[in-house]
C-alpha cells in the first residue's frame, strides 16, 4: 500500500516567529500518510539553497521515499505566513524552482502506487491526465471553484477535496453534489469550524471538528485529507477515517508548521549548493 504526493513543496516562513517550516499541500499529505503507517513517497523539485536542503532533509527524516525528488539550481518555493489568533494567513510567496514536467521515469514509478495526491498549488494541471492514467488521483482544489478551472480537471479525479469554510451548510451540500456529478468518486469538503462533509453520490457523512488549543491552523486540512485517503486505501468505514482525520487536524493545529521541523529563518549562503550534482535525484 503506497501513497505518493506529487507537486508542491515550500518552506513556510513565519516572519513574526523568525522560523521556517517545510510544507506544501502535496508534501504534507505524503508526510501525514507515512506517519499513519502507510508507505509514502514525494515526487517534486527542491532548490539547491538552504531552504531546499531543509525540505529534503525533513522528507528523509519522516521516512518518506525521496527517490524521485529532483534538486535543481535556484531558490526553493516559499510562502510567507501570518497568524491571527492561530488562524494562518498567506501573505505572499514565490514558486521558485518548483514547477516541473513529469518524466517517463516518474510515471513508471507512480504506476506502483495505490493513489496519487496533488493540488492546485502544484502547477500540474496540464499533466493530470498523465497522473490519472497510472493511479487513482486525489486532488485538492482548496478554494478554487471557477468552472474554467474545474471542468478540464474533474473528469480525471477520483477523490476531490475542497475548502468550503465560507459556505453555509445547504450551499456546501449543493456544491459537493454538483462536483460529484462531474466525475469524482468521492468529494470531501473541509469547512474550518463547521462539519466536514464527505459524499459518495448516495450518502453524506459529517464530521464535526475536535476541540483543541489552536496555535496554528496551517496544514490541518492536509492532515485531514491524508487520513481520509488512507482510510480509502484501507477500506475503512468512512465514520472511522473521518474521526481519525478530525483528531489529526486538531493535533496539527496545536503546534506551529504543517508537520514540524522548524528552523531559524536565515538567508541563504551565497554560492551554496546541494552536495549532489544539480538536477540529480535526491535518493530515498
Amino acid at each position: 500500500m503506497l501513497l505518493a504526493g506529487v507537486g508542491d513543496n515550500v518552506v513556510d516562513r513565519y516572519r513574526d516567529l523568525g522560523l521556517v517550516f517545510p510544507g506544501g499541500q502535496a508534501l504534507n499529505v505524503a508526510v501525514h500518510a507515512r506517519r499513519i503507517g502507510v508507505g509514502s513517497a514525494y515526487v517534486g523539485v527542491v532548490g539547491d539553497d538552504r531552504a531546499g536542503r531543509h525540505v529534503l532533509a525533513s522528507i528523509r527524516a519522516e521516512d518518506v521515499d525521496a527517490s524521485h525528488v529532483r534538486v535543481v539550481p535556484g531558490p526553493n518555493a516559499y510562502a510567507d505566513v501570518g497568524l491571527t489568533e492561530g488562524n494562518r494567513e498567506f501573505l505572499g510567496g514565490d514558486p521558485g524552482v518548483s514547477c516541473f514536467e513529469l518524466s517517463d521515469q516518474d510515471l513508471r514509478f507512480l504506476e506502483s502506487v495505490d493513489i496519487v495526491h496533488s493540488s492546485e498549488s502544484s502547477y500540474l494541471e496540464g499533466q493530470l491526465d498523465r497522473l490519472a492514467s497510472v493511479a487513482p488521483l486525489s486532488f485538492d482544489f482548496s478554494v478554487r471553484r471557477d468552472d474554467a478551472y474545474l471542468d478540464p480537471i474533474l473528469p480525471h479525479v477520483t477523490i476531490a477535496e475542497f475548502s468550503l469554510a465560507d459556505l453555509a451548510d445547504d450551499d456546501a451540500l449543493a456544491w459537493i453534489e454538483q462536483v460529484h456529478r462531474a466525475g469524482p468518486r468521492l468529494v470531501l469538503a473541509t469547512r474550518g469550524p463547521s462539519d466536514a462533509l464527505l459524499y459518495d453520490g448516495r450518502r453524506v457523512w459529517r464530521q464535526p471538528p475536535e476541540p483543541t488549543n489552536v496555535v496554528d491552523t496551517l496544514g490541518a486540512g492536509d492532515a485531514f485529507i491524508s487520513h481520509v485517503l488512507v482510510g480509502f486505501l484501507r477500506d475503512e468505514p468512512f465514520e472511522v477515517s473521518l474521526a481519525n482525520a478530525a483528531n489529526a487536524a486538531a493535533t496539527t493545529c496545536s503546534s506551529y508548521g504543517a508537520f514540524g521541523h522548524g528552523i531559524e529563518d536565515v538567508q541563504p549562503e551565497p554560492g551554496t549548493t546541494d552536495e549532489r550534482p544539480v538536477g540529480s535525484p535526491a535518493g530515498s
